[in-house]
This record gives structure tokens, sequence and C-alpha cells, in this order.
């Protein structure tokens, strides 16, 4: 026993800090220094904190992100590097999971933000104002009881019938469609709510752009007080407490917006009352004439209301823009694989789904460098064919090291292939919300797996649309 945790120990000693995955040489320019400090002193384990990050990273980015596959993988890397043999047990590499800091993992995402914005050009402003834009979807997990008791799963369905759902709003930057930053409650939060959790990451002159559902009097006079300008799409609701005040143009108008209903709960009473009994907006009115589209018209609600600073036209181009937002998180659930979280713990869901924004963010570094480099449409570079060439890609990263020749070519190689997959020009689109592909004919769960009896004789039924 003492014989063979020494053997253990040693070999756990010579791996420290080596590159497991081929990743490393990939993204360390972009994140290099993960964890590399603050281990001197700790026990010597198999799996030091520095391996285990770019081991969960690489299971994030793979295709297949079973814990087995990982493991597989570092097998495969220490025998034919170390010429060692190890256990294909799991449970080692997901207890070394389990005690990665989530605070290192923040860190580690803000810093990779911050070297994002900081590319953040010039002309790549709308009107010379930074637009950051919000919206907001929803997770699935495993059916445990810790999930369940963190994320209740919808109330229609059964017990053990559904799943946790976990509510989350991100916040992008239109420019760079850079991750910024990521709130998460129970399904049962509004998504307005975890929005104000994000404001803390809005500067004073920068513009936030969001649907009607982040749309209130109290948000827009809050976010105003900050300095920061709103544009967004009128609440359905917001009738009765307006008048206009000056037209402005053709379906332009200055309004004044009266403070209607209770205080909000998340606004103490002083708040509420400090507030004035009037909020100036501005209304646009955007007319679609585009044949398919669903909605014939829309209405924009804006702070700025400088017409000739910021002219009509200019919000019905930016709020389309909006749709962006839903691309990113398309990117991130369906390319990405975050849809169905895979952890069976709220603690691990969390540093999860951590990990999912790390490796979204380092995909669009690469996408913005490849659109510097090649002078190309960052918004026509694919994220799913980014994805997967940097899949095929890594391995010919391993073991080069990051600042030698062969690097520095493979990589010059790699920008120059991801920015001549341009997607398609594909202007005012149809696509309906359809599938081609038909479900297998299973029975949906209605009761617990336990006690559930399945037809024998389901087969012998079709189903037709009423």
């Amino acid at each position: 026993m003492g014989s063979g945790y020494k053997a253990l120990a040693g070999r756990a000693r010579k791996m420290r800090g080596a590159p497991l995955v081929e990743i490393v040489g990939l993204f360390e320019p972009w994140i290099g220094g993960a964890f590399s400090g603050g281990e001197g002193t700790s026990r010597q384990r198999l799996f030091s904190s520095a391996q285990v990050f770019w081991l969960f990273l690489s299971q994030v980015l793979g295709s297949d992100k079973s814990c087995r596959e990982t493991v597989r993988k570092w097998l495969g890397w220490l025998a034919v590097h170390r010429g060692q043999v190890a256990s294909p047990n799991t449970a080692a590499y997901c207890k070394a999971r389990k005690r990665l800091p989530e605070e290192e993992l923040v860190k580690i995402d803000d810093g990779l933000v911050a070297k994002l914005e900081a590319v953040e050009a010039e002309e790549d402003r709308w009107l010379g104002r930074r637009v950051k834009v919000v919206d907001g979807s929803s997770l699935s997990m495993p059916d445990t009881e810790e999930n369940q008791g963190f994320y209740p799963q919808p109330r229609g369905q059964k017990p053990g019938c559904g799943f946790p759902v976990m509510r989350v709003v991100a916040l992008f930057s239109l420019a760079t469609g850079t991750l910024l930053a990521l709130a998460k409650d129970p399904l049962a939060v509004h998504e307005r709510t975890l929005f104000r959790r994000l404001w803390k990451r809005l500067e004073p002159g920068e513009v936030v752009l969001g649907d009607r559902g982040f749309n209130s009097f109290a948000d827009l006079y809050w976010l105003g007080v900050a300095g920061v300008d709103s544009v967004m799409r009128k609440h359905q609701r917001r009738g009765a407490g307006s008048k206009r005040r000056r037209r402005l143009g053709k379906n332009d108008w200055l309004l004044d917006w009266f403070k209607t209903g209770p205080c909000p709960h998340w606004l103490s009473p002083e708040e509420w009352r400090s507030m004035p009994e009037t909020l100036i907006v501005r209304e646009i009115i955007c007319a679609v004439d585009i044949p398919g589209f669903r909605s014939e018209s829309f209405v924009v609600v804006t702070t700025l209301l400088d017409p000739i600073a910021f002219p009509k036209r200019a919000f019905a181009q930016l709020y389309r823009r909006r749709w962006r937002a839903e691309l990113h998180l398309r990117d991130m659930k369906i390319a990405l694989g975050m849809d169905i979280l895979r952890c069976k713990s709220p603690d691990m869901v969390h540093k999860e789904l951590r990990m999912f924004a790390i490796a979204y963010n380092l995909i669009r570094a690469f996408m913005l460098d490849s659109a510097r480099a090649h002078t190309a449409c960052l918004d026509r570079i694919s994220f799913k064919g980014t994805l997967s060439t940097l899949r095929q890609w890594a391995p010919l990263f391993l073991d080069r090291g990051t600042h030698n020749e062969a690097h520095s070519e493979i990589l010059r190689l790699l920008l120059f292939y991801l920015a001549r997959d341009l997607l398609p020009q594909r202007h005012n689109r149809i696509e309906p919300r359809a599938r081609k592909r038909r479900p297998k004919n299973y029975a949906l769960l209605t009761r617990p797996r336990s006690i559930f009896n399945d037809c024998p004789h389901r087969n012998r039924y079709r189903r037709t649309l009423s």
C-alpha cells in the first residue's frame, strides 16, 4: 500500500504542470498560466488543478462530453508521452473536478473577457457607442434530488417525469459576440430580475439592447441614472401609462411615461418615492415590409432622444441585430452542447456552466482573430465551423509550445482557413420553426419510470395532425 502510493505520488510530481491535452498549445496564449500557482504546498495528486482544468475544458469542447472519454484521452497521453499506466476508473477525475475552485474559473473567464473587450475597434461601435445585448434562455440537467432542490422542474410536470430547469440571462457584446456575463436562477425567477444582476457589467455611455421582457419604467430610469442608455422593444402592456409630448418625425415621438402601479419588490419604498412621476422616452414605430416575416411592425422605446445624432432608421437596423444574441445562445446550446448540462449536483453544474462560458469565448477569440487578420466579416465566420476546425487542428499543436516558428505557422494557416470558409449571405431568409425529421414513435413518460408500463401494441397506432 505504501509503495503503491509513493509510486503514484512520484508520477504526479513528474506530470505537475505538463500539458495533458492538445488544446493547451491551442488556447494557452489566451488563458496561459491558469492554476499556475498556489499548489506548491498541497498534497501530491495524480490530477493537479491545472491538469483538471485543461481536461475539463477539453471535455466541454469535445463532441462526446462523457468523463469516460476524457479519462481515456488522458490515459492515451500518459502512455505515449510518459510510458505510464493508470486506472481507467473515472472516480479520481470526477473528485478532482469537484475540488476545482469556482472562484478561479471566474477569474479565468473575466481575464479572457477583458482581453476580448480590449481588441474591440472604434469602427465596430454603433454611432460611436458600445452596445451590449441581453437575452435569456433555459437549460436542463440530470434529474437528481440535489438538482431538483436547487432548480425545481416546472410545476405542471409530475414528480419523476421531468427534469430540473435553470433560467439563464446572458450579456453579449454586439460588436464581437463575446459572452460578457451570465446570471442564473431557478425557472420561476423572471429574466428581468436576472438582468439586474448584470448591471454591474454595464459602463456609463454604453447602450443596452433587449427585447420587451426587459423593458419597464423603473429599469429604464435606474439604467439612465447609471449613465446607460436603453434600446428595447415596447412592452405590449405599456399603453395607458404614456402620453405623447412632441413629434420628431414620421412614426417618431417623444413620450411621457407615467410611474404607475405599486412599488416593485426589488426597490425600497424610499427608492420608489425618489423616482420622478414621469420619464421622457422616445418611441419609434418601425415598419417591416419584407414578405414572409411574421411581424408587420414593431415599436422601439429608447432613452436616446436626439433625432440628429441618432436617426430613426438606425434604430430599426440596430434592433434587427438584436437577433444575434439569440444566435449566440443557439451556438452555445446546440453547437457547443450546453442545452443539457450533465453534472449531478448544483455546485458542479455551476462549474460546468462556467467552463462552457470559457469555451464559448475561446472560440469567439479565434473567430475574431481570423476576421481581423484577413479582413473578413465576423458575422459570416461560422461558429460551428470554427469549433469543428479547432477540434481537428488541436492535435497539431501538441507539444509544439507557443513561441516557436512551427506553432506560428500552423496558427496562421488555421486563421486563414477560418476566414476562407464564410457563411453565404442570406438576406431576409425565411426559417420556419418546424422540423422535417420525424421523432421516433415513443410514448411520453407520464409516470415515474419505476411504475411506468409500456403499451405492448403501441406500434399499431398512427398519430395524425388534427
